[in-house]
């Protein structure tokens, strides 16, 4: 009775493995000749990494929300700088908008923000936002034309 068990599993076995080489040999058909297949539904031109421009600056909320935030803890980081030297630094900054922005994936989402002020100055700020720790980190801030 084992055998027959045994040869029974193996004869499933091997159809099973033949049905699995004959979808794999029509998918690779479906393909042109010298490009790679992509099992997420294709090449859109992106690198994974890659940092990718957010399209409706002005209308994405997520995207203000964290221009707003970054002048904030800029000004925040400013007044305790400024208590530490116990001098009177320069007056805050007050936000006008996110003027264009860049998303990256990273381990949470990297955004390269370019911020305008209200005095029309403009300055290139970096924040990293981790959705399921609920925190968001200001990386950098800095006038734009300073590399």
């Amino acid at each position: 009775m084992a055998r027959v068990i045994g040869a029974s599993s193996a004869c499933a076995l091997l159809v099973l493995l033949v049905a699995c080489s004959a979808l794999a040999t029509s998918a690779a058909r479906d393909v042109p000749s010298g490009t790679a297949r992509q099992p997420w539904g294709g090449d859109r031109g992106r690198k994974v990494g890659a940092r990718t421009e957010v399209r409706d600056v002005e209308g994405d909320r997520e995207v203000q929300e964290l221009g707003r935030y970054s002048v904030e803890e800029h000004n925040r980081r400013q007044r305790e700088e400024a208590d530490d030297l116990a001098g009177g630094g320069v007056g805050p900054l007050e936000f006008r908008r996110v003027v264009s922005a860049q998303r990256q994936v990273v381990s949470g989402i990297k955004y390269y923000l370019r911020v305008a002020a209200a005095d029309e100055r403009v300055f290139d700020a970096v924040v990293v936002v981790k959705p399921w720790l609920q925190s968001r980190a200001l990386l950098r801030f800095a006038p734009a034309d300073a590399e």
